[in-house]
């Protein structure tokens, strides 16, 4: 009986093949049998994991939702290891939903693909508004630490701030899959955005 990680492993294959095609080509494109022919197996065995290609959508938008919560988590225990300001790792976890590299760029495809799916598909619909009220508790969460902090004044409304920067960030992303990641300072940006709610310096950081 094939192991369990066999089967995970076989997912995320043909996931990942499946991603890159909507990335390359669009929805439409990715049929069973072109995703069969880039991750190299049958279109029977993707049918065995799959029952349609809104189930790959879901699962291949999970698993790229995962791999950018993965780095966002990284970047936010590497900062707070050494007391990095809020700001700062909110920036640099920011910056993993940009398209700014392939492997971010198919993300952000994957990410295009099923919100474009979901105006017509109510379950997909809930998936996509579940990661955006994931993403949104996440820089909400930032928002009141940074206010603990003291780099967040007391009067910000942290869920209100919170909706102001992703803004900033979904319009930054469209900018830059459409004119390539050297067209903006993507970094400058999210600082400037990011430095309208987080205004204060906490007296222990003065210079």
């Amino acid at each position: 009986m094939p192991r369990v990680a066999d089967h995970d492993q076989r997912r995320a294959q043909i996931a990942r093949a499946f991603q890159r095609l909507l990335a390359a080509e669009g929805f439409a494109a990715a049929s069973f049998s072109r995703v069969a022919a880039e991750a190299g197996v049958s279109i029977g065995l993707i049918q065995h994991y799959f029952s349609g290609k809104d189930a790959l959508l879901r699962f291949a938008y999970d698993d790229a939702v995962r791999r950018m919560g993965a780095r966002v988590r990284t970047r936010v225990a590497d900062g707070e290891a050494v007391r990095r300001p809020i700001a700062d790792v909110l920036v640099d976890s920011l910056l993993e939903l940009l398209p700014l590299d392939p492997e971010r760029d198919v993300e952000y495809r994957v990410r295009q693909g099923l919100q474009s799916q979901a105006l017509h598909h109510a379950d997909l619909a809930d998936l996509a508004r579940r990661a955006g009220r994931d993403l949104l508790g996440y820089v909400t969460t930032a928002i009141e630490n940074g206010r603990e902090r003291g780099e967040v004044a007391l009067s910000a409304d942290p869920a209100f701030s919170a909706r102001l920067i992703l803004a900033t960030v979904q319009g930054l992303a469209d900018q830059v899959s459409l004119s390539g990641p050297d067209a903006f300072p993507a970094r400058e940006v999210l600082r400037t955005v990011v430095a309208t709610v987080f205004t204060e310096r906490p007296a222990a950081d003065a210079r």
